[in-house]
């Protein structure tokens, strides 16, 4: 058999596109023989995979998925929304979510390693998937939470199967009350996160760099104004950006706590759950959230098309 150096790997797959484990198993199938291979991650459709590498993928799926007292978020992307409806592309996104929940990674690139059922990984699950669906698809984030002793809840807006739809949010609670009671919560304060999109739990965890930025707006807005008052003032401004960004100081959105904060609402709930309740945390995922969408004239297209 011809052996297989790194720098033949290399060179595949600089000419294919296609991913270094794919052009190992090509080598490997053609014992070497460099055009070979390249036709073969052309009849698998790896080849064509990787041509669609470079399409922006800002649609897609975003997907919570839970068990018990842990929970995982991810997004993974498509070209254009038909994908969605794909069963393959909803499968795939579902077993995906279920490695990260198994696992526990949470981060694209960890989550990628893992091993996908069936054989494989997760990134070579996307690559194969890439090719027979017809479509750039990548793996953009992931994110986790659990709790020692609680539970995590979830919510999906515009849900298009069990789990899978355009904005996925999860909630971990602390707590060793009543897991009924608690659950009802999470799914409650889960729904307000998707509806409010808090950019924190409390104060403590905004981005300093947006207090910074929410500062300076506030004193050039206030110019010329003595530095004592405008200390007031910007002081003053800031603990209102908190409570209108920080979840536990925003106004609950349920119907059942009108009028009252998150930080009140479940403050009354520990009574029922028969224990103290705290939010450990929640990670709201927004389909393409973030994602420069390339816009294009198709009148133009269709002309330019036209021409030959």
């Amino acid at each position: 058999m011809a052996t297989i150096t790194a720098a033949l790997v290399k060179e595949l797959r600089e000419s294919t596109g296609a991913g270094m484990m794919d052009c190992k198993a090509a080598l490997t199938a053609v014992e070497g023989d460099f055009e070979a291979a390249v036709d073969w991650l052309r009849k698998k459709g790896l080849s064509k995979a990787a041509k669609k590498a470079d399409r922006v993928a800002a649609e897609g799926l975003v997907v919570a998925a839970i068990a018990d007292n842990k929970g995982v978020v991810v997004e993974i992307n498509s070209e254009t929304d038909f994908v969605s409806r794909n069963a393959d592309f909803q499968t795939l996104v579902k077993n995906v979510a279920d490695v990260a929940l198994k696992s526990g990674k949470s981060d694209a690139e960890s989550l990628g390693k893992e091993a996908y059922p069936g054989g494989g990984t997760v990134a070579e699950a996307i690559t194969s998937a890439v090719a027979t669906i017809g479509e750039n698809l990548t793996l953009r984030r992931a994110a986790a939470l659990n709790v020692a002793d609680g539970v995590v809840g979830r919510y999906v807006h515009s849900q298009v199967v069990d789990g899978q739809g355009k904005i996925a949010v999860i909630v971990a609670l602390e707590s060793k009350g009543d897991k009924e009671t608690l659950a009802a919560l999470a799914r409650q304060l889960a729904m307000h996160v998707a509806s409010a999109n808090p950019q924190a739990l409390d104060a403590a965890g905004l981005d300093p760099a947006v207090i910074e930025r929410e500062k300076k707006l506030l004193a050039e807005k206030n110019a010329g104004k003595p530095a004592n008052v405008l200390e007031k003032i910007i002081d003053s401004g800031i603990k209102t950006y908190a409570k209108e960004v920080c979840m536990l100081d925003q106004v609950s959105n349920h119907p059942d706590h009108a009028g009252k904060t998150v930080a009140q609402a479940v403050k009354e709930l520990e009574g029922k759950a028969g224990s103290p309740i705290v939010i450990k945390g929640f990670v709201r995922y927004a389909l393409g959230e973030g994602i420069e969408k390339a816009t294009s004239d198709f009148a133009a297209e269709v002309a330019a098309a036209a021409k030959g």
